[in-house]
């Protein structure tokens, strides 16, 4: 799951090389923090919000396909 969503962002930045994902596992699912150029912020998520919520939408049926939760956070 953490390499598909590096994947989809590091291909939507203007700078992939400062994009750092993290994550953390627990019972419940994973939870991943997604740090970006302060430049990227729009790019990534969106007008509206649009763009952050497809990726987060392709997370949630990759993480349901292992019978888990996941989460995303983005910062920067």
């Amino acid at each position: 799951m953490k390499e598909l969503v590096e994947y989809l962002v590091k291909s939507l930045a203007e700078h992939p090389d400062e994009v750092v994902l993290s994550s953390q596992e627990d019972e419940d699912g994973v939870s991943l923090e997604l740090r970006i150029s302060p430049e990227d912020v729009g790019r990534i998520i969106g007008k509206n919000g649009n763009t952050i919520n497809a990726i987060r939408t392709v997370l949630q049926a990759a993480a349901s396909s292992n019978r888990k939760r996941a989460k995303l956070e983005v910062l920067t």
